[in-house]
């Protein structure tokens, strides 16, 4: 680190804690806190949501993964390349249910104790997703500085940072420092890419290096197969709706194009960067060869700054790592004010201390978020390593969006039918990941009992640990539902029309969850199946259109990825 760097790194940490406490004179009720007064255009939402889905752990996890198992490590982000096209579906969903938190949706379509559930499951959710990424952000830091920053050191100074302008200025000046931190994150992407190419010789010095025709398989004989891309990917589709800060993501706009634009395109960007991410693993197999102890595995990124930036120019190692900060910051400030905005609207209001002020419930909402960044640093620490971490979230991400797609579509699930599948697909989670090994070693079972192809250097593939809990998890929430008190249809009628009743420009804020503005009518859309219990409706001309709009764009990305290696 020359001084031009330390410059660098010392004017981004200036400029975005600036701009998020000034974002904190916006905040003058939980709407402004938790959703950002749902003022925010199409540019903002597509930085927003590609800032809070994109993180320096993704960068670090799939660049050791196609470290180790060469280019199919792309697969690690690019699970969800084909939940994409849905995401231009699922973001009026959330931008008509004019709530807060999903919790409320929980709320309405099932009970109280439900979206206490929920808000208990996501709140859980976070802390290990936000842990995770500063997992990967702390190994890469230490190896950008070569050891001389500590790990945990790195870890407590990125959290204070987010923290401080997160907790004054909530969602407002998460998006605001998003739209600069989403460019920097762009940058952080593609920043060592073309000098690790130019070391290598090139594509064509990359193939004569590694020289092994299976490190430019796009789909590998190891574990990550077509079988293990469709189930993850549809894992992360089920799951997708409960990440707590797609509320926020989907919401947050003014209308409901904005948020379709922005989450359904900033997550495309991400797409994009994840091809950098993957070619600068390929790079550092030839940079790096034979390395096996995983701990420096997971600094692969972090060893090629450090190594070849200074080289270029002064100033590149400064940038690379202010856009590093920036890629963590740009997505904790989100979760945490997500994960802050569930306690407070759904356990602490309802539960606690109901009838406050909007300003004691901002104030509860920012103690919250200190609270829990506090458990993401302990919990980072623990993590053994990052990509471990991914798929623990992988898992948790899809408890409850059973219950939660199962509710939109049927009308007979039940808050008992809820409850019980989010257990049983919790135990079913836990009792396949082996945790149980002292009891019932499944790991052993499996090796004994089931086909070869289930089982992957001994343990039970991650594939059919993912259809072991989802079908359990279904069929639980079904047999239940069947057996059990079906919820009042007057509030399914207020939920559906809220959901078939579009945001027009200027609608204003909702005075409470599912609120339809007076004189607002659904829009007419015929129904799939008609049965009274049903709710699959066709969607509309531009729902369809952008669908397959963005089917296209994932064509054309994987026949990118398949020109180059050529």
């Amino acid at each position: 680190m020359q001084s031009l760097d330390w410059f660098v790194l010392g004017a981004y940490v200036l400029v975005v804690t600036g701009l998020g406490i000034w974002a904190a004179r916006l905040v003058r009720n939980p709407e402004d806190f938790f959703m950002g007064g749902r003022r925010f255009r199409k540019t903002f939402m597509t930085f927003f949501a590609f800032g809070a889905g994109t993180h320096t752990d993704q960068a670090v996890s799939v660049a050791s993964k196609t470290y180790t198992n060469g280019l199919s490590g792309i697969w690690l982000q690019w699970i969800w390349l084909f939940a994409t096209p849905f995401y231009w579906l699922i973001a009026p969903v959330f931008r008509r249910m004019r709530a807060l938190t999903t919790g409320d949706y929980f709320e309405l379509r099932y009970s109280r104790s439900v979206a206490s559930l929920f808000a208990g499951v996501a709140i859980l959710q976070l802390i290990v997703n936000i842990a995770t990424m500063l997992k990967g952000s702390g190994a890469m830091i230490t190896a950008v500085s070569g050891g001389a920053v500590n790990e945990t050191l790195a870890i407590v100074a990125m959290t204070i940072l987010f923290t401080v302008y997160g907790v004054a200025g909530g969602l407002s000046a998460a998006i605001f420092t998003d739209f600069l931190q989403g460019i920097l994150t762009v940058v952080l992407s593609f920043l060592i890419l073309p000098f690790a190419l130019q070391l290598v010789g090139g594509l064509d010095g990359l193939r004569a290096t590694i020289n092994d025709p299976q490190a430019f398989a796009l789909v590998a004989a190891g574990d990550i197969t077509i079988f293990y891309i469709a189930i993850v990917a549809l894992n992360g589709l089920i799951g997708n709706a409960t990440q707590p800060h797609t509320m926020g993501v989907c919401a947050a706009g003014k209308t409901e194009m904005d948020g379709r634009v922005g989450f359904a395109y900033g997550n495309m960007l991400k797409r994009l960067c994840t091809v950098a991410w993957t070619f600068t693993g390929l790079c550092a197999i030839a940079l790096y060869p034979g390395m096996t102890d995983s701990q420096l595995i997971d600094q692969t990124y972090g060893l090629m700054a450090r190594d070849i930036l200074p080289l270029v120019a002064p100033g590149l190692l400064g940038l690379f790592l202010a856009s590093m900060i920036a890629a963590v910051m740009s997505s904790c400030d989100a979760w945490m004010i997500s994960c802050s905005a569930l306690f407070t609207e759904n356990i602490y209001r309802p539960f606690i201390a109901p009838g406050r002020s909007g300003t004691h419930y901002v104030r509860v909402g920012r103690l919250v978020a200190i609270i829990v960044v506090v458990c993401c640093i302990g919990y980072a620490l623990y993590l053994e390593s990052v990509v471990t971490g991914l798929e623990t979230f992988w898992k948790v991400q899809a408890l409850m969006g059973i219950p939660f797609w199962v509710g939109i579509f049927w009308r007979r699930a039940t808050p008992a039918g809820a409850w019980a599948s989010t257990l049983v697909a919790f135990f079913v989670a836990l009792l396949t990941a082996n945790v149980f090994a002292g009891v019932f070693d499944v790991n052993a079972f499996a090796q004994a009992n089931l086909p070869a192809y289930t089982v992957y250097q001994g343990e039970l593939r991650l594939p059919f640990q993912m259809l072991a809990y989802l079908s359990c998890g279904f069929a639980t929430l079904v047999g239940v539902s069947l057996l059990t008190q079906p919820v009042d249809r007057a509030r399914l009628d207020r939920m559906y029309r809220a959901l078939y009743t579009p945001v027009v420009e200027g609608e204003g804020a909702p005075t409470a969850p599912f609120e339809v503005p007076e004189g607002s009518a659904p829009a007419p859309t015929a129904k799939i199946f008609n049965h009274p219990d049903l709710e699959l409706r066709y969607p509309s001309w531009i729902g369809w259109s952008g669908f397959m709009l963005l089917w296209v764009w994932v064509v054309l990305l994987i026949a990118f990825i398949f020109w180059i290696v050529a």
